[in-house]
């Protein structure tokens, strides 16, 4: 249930609330926003009466969360989250241009394509260290080698690392490198994956599932928030529909929609959305266009030698191309390319 306070409510009225919520059991999680404070309160509803609630001093109504998925809708939070990366944010004013190379292959291709990335405006850098692939003899990464040239690269460009962990026992390892850490598809839902990035407290980018549908992806989000981890961003990268020509069918409607029922981050992965290099820069433009909040696309110094995904990254000088390319929609959207400090 949602507990709203009135504007003005004196803090000591708020404690009082939570002390009561907290005594029957329920987790809560506090929203301050500009004009009200908000208190969301998950657990049994029948041990404590709404009625009960609404009587308190400082209460101005409680109302039922109707949604499945109760931390990542705007009814708990009706604002937008903003998520600090250092320097840098996902949500609000600015657009992340997250890029690089798939997989982490060597500390030769890395930096080149770190370098590139950064010269050419990308706000961060991504880079696979350890690959769940559909095949086990495809490239797997580097692993623990891969996150030492991450963290060499961040030194090299300044850029906040983003790479993905593939295993709730990986999760320490990697939380000490990245910046921000990827759930891919194929495990977001892995609710065991999830709990343990939760529970690291750093940022968590979660990609939507092969055929997930955003209720399911939602309760996804859900499951690492309610590890106290505010810090999620989604990234919508294509579902699975019977078309053959594309990778993936890039599912743009779902970023105006999880910005209606969500509060959180949505960027959009138009590399994987299409598997098709030429197709990525015009899905980078419409997904601006349709309010995300920033792109990941993969690039490498040598497509055609890539150990993974060379068939949809694009070289150093095509990002740049599209940097430039994007730049009139980021402006007719009102918003602004993300500079670090």
């Amino acid at each position: 249930m949602i507990i709203v306070m009135e504007p003005g409510a004196a803090a000591r009225e708020q404690e009082e609330v939570i002390a009561r919520l907290e005594k029957e059991g329920f987790k809560v999680h506090l929203s301050r926003g500009v004009e009200r404070t908000i208190i969301g309160a998950i657990g049994d509803k029948t041990r404590l009466r709404a009625e009960t609630l609404a009587a308190m001093p400082g209460v101005e109504k409680v109302v039922p969360i109707l949604q499945p998925y109760k931390l990542a809708g705007r009814d708990f939070h009706p604002e937008d989250t903003v998520i600090p990366v250092g320097a840098t944010a996902f949500g609000g004013p600015g657009i992340q241009i997250i890029a690089g190379p798939c997989a982490v292959e060597s500390r030769e291709q890395l930096l080149e394509a770190a370098v590139a990335v950064k010269k050419a405006g990308a706000t961060m850098l991504r880079g696979g260290a350890f690959k769940p692939r559909s095949s086990p003899y495809s490239f797997q990464g580097l692993a623990s080698r891969g996150l030492a040239l991450l963290a060499e690269a961040r030194e090299v460009t300044g850029l906040p690392v983003v790479t993905e962990v593939t295993d709730p026992a990986l999760v320490p390892e990697v939380a000490a490198v990245a910046d921000v850490l990827q759930v891919g598809s194929r495990n977001m839902q892995n609710f065991a994956l999830l709990q343990a990035a939760g529970r690291s407290l750093k940022p968590v980018l979660l990609k939507r599932g092969l055929a997930a549908t955003i209720e399911e992806w939602l309760l996804a989000a859900e499951y690492i928030l309610l590890e106290g981890n505010k810090q999620v961003v989604l990234c919508e990268r294509g579902i699975r529909t019977f078309e053959t020509y594309t990778r993936n069918t890039l599912d743009l409607s779902a970023v105006p929609a999880v910005k209606h029922l969500s509060h959180l981050p949505v960027i959009v992965d138009p590399s994987h959305g299409t598997g098709r290099k030429f197709m990525v820069a015009p899905m980078a433009r419409a997904a601006l266009a349709a309010g995300a909040d920033g792109i990941m696309i993969e690039v490498h110094p040598n497509p055609r030698e890539a150990l993974s995904d060379g068939p949809q990254s694009l070289t150093p000088e095509q990002f740049a191309r599209l940097v430039q390319e994007i730049q009139p929609v980021i402006a007719a959207s009102g918003r602004a390319l993300e500079k670090r400090l």
